[in-house]
């Protein structure tokens, strides 16, 4: 992974975020009560042992900007960074703000074009995931592509929302829609549920492939990609004209996946976090998600029921208190009627009632 750069995009305003993106960007926005969606994508990198990595940022960086520099050091005999590239304008080279995933890539390329570049790995900064990025730089050497993009096998119901590929029997892809919503388009992009099987992984009625919005360029492709054109947006301009240019090839995969990309999926993500069987694990020996360390005391509990809930460090829950389905972030003090303040090593003033969403009383709730 010597060769390989990493690249995560910090992403726009983030108003289908609204209002935890009114401070912070959407990378910066809090996850499971612990870590930052941006935990997620360098937590993979580093994991993969991919330790050269650029984050873009625009909007209301500076949240992720200090977690970044207070969480992500390396030693200075490894040589790795995780370096943040903030949108800025240049005399004579840009006086634009970036327009787009790929403008915003496009004004950084001279980072790209350093020495001993020959792969760049675009990715998000607001996906829940976890992956080893080894398998896709294996597959994008193996089949000589250009450009791989991850995809992972969705049922019809689910295509709607998302960019569509359709590949041929060796897994290069020859066809891409975004958000196909009429039976005839789904029919045109539907692959044959018994290729998924060839491939290794189980069709379960699904039989459509979704982007997943993590791209591997070969450098050159991509430096010249962005600089004879004027595309702005990855998913849909750089990726469909690089269909009809180059060798695209498909790498799948079948873990959990979820764009957190509104408060829908925010609220839900963090909720089936909480189960006591969620659909992604936390918790792995082999692939941890790293954070801010705050070096806080441990949570304190005494005479409170809890269920299907996560609980961060440093908080008290008081008698009597009862938490079910929800998420309490760090610092948190919790009383018996349901009331609570931001900083549990301090005396409760102007205290709060514990929020329902949904209007629910056992919904998740990210206090």
């Amino acid at each position: 992974m010597k060769n390989v750069v990493a690249v995560v995009l910090g992403g726009g305003r983030g108003t289908r975020l609204q209002p935890l993106t009114s401070y912070r960007s959407k990378p910066a926005v809090p996850l499971a009560g612990k870590y930052r969606l941006i935990d997620i994508p360098l937590s993979n990198c580093i994991n993969s042992g991919l330790n050269r990595i650029y984050v873009l940022t625009q909007f209301m960086s500076v949240s992720l900007h200090s977690h970044i520099r207070g969480t992500y050091n390396f030693d200075v005999f490894d040589g790795g960074f995780v370096e943040l590239l903030a949108a800025q304008q240049t005399e004579g080279e840009s006086e634009d703000w970036f327009q787009g995933t790929a403008d915003a890539v496009r004004k950084n390329l001279r980072y790209l074009t350093r020495h001993g570049i020959e792969h760049v790995l675009i990715l998000s900064g607001d996906q829940l995931y976890r992956m080893n990025f080894r398998t896709m730089l294996q597959t994008h050497i193996e089949s000589q592509a250009d450009v791989t993009i991850a995809a992972k096998p969705v049922a019809r119901s689910e295509a709607s929302g998302l960019g569509i590929m359709r590949v041929d029997e060796v897994g290069r892809v020859t066809g891409f829609l975004e958000k196909p919503q009429t039976p005839a388009e789904l029919d045109d992009m539907a692959m044959d549920p018994a290729w998924i099987q060839r491939n290794g992984l189980r069709a379960d009625g699904r039989d459509c492939l979704a982007s997943m919005g993590i791209y591997l360029f070969r450098r050159d492709t991509l430096v010249e990609a962005l600089e004879k054109t004027g595309y702005q947006d990855f998913g849909k301009e750089v990726f469909p004209a690089s269909i009809r240019a180059k060798h695209v090839q498909l790498h799948l995969f079948d873990g959990y996946w979820e764009d957190i990309g509104t408060i829908g999926s925010f609220y839900e993500a963090n909720l089936q976090l909480a189960q006591p069987d969620p659909p992604f694990q936390l918790a792995s020996a082999t692939a941890p998600i790293y954070s801010r360390p705050r070096f806080l005391p441990p949570t304190r509990v005494d005479g409170a029921r809890i269920s299907s809930s996560l609980i961060a460090d440093g908080c008290f829950i008081e008698p009597g208190a009862t938490i079910e389905n929800r998420l309490l972030r760090d610092r948190r003090q919790l009383t018996a009627d349901g009331h609570w303040c931001r900083h549990a090593d301090r005396r409760c003033a102007g205290r709060q009632e514990l929020p329902n969403w949904r209007g629910g009383a056992n919904t998740s709730q990210q206090c």
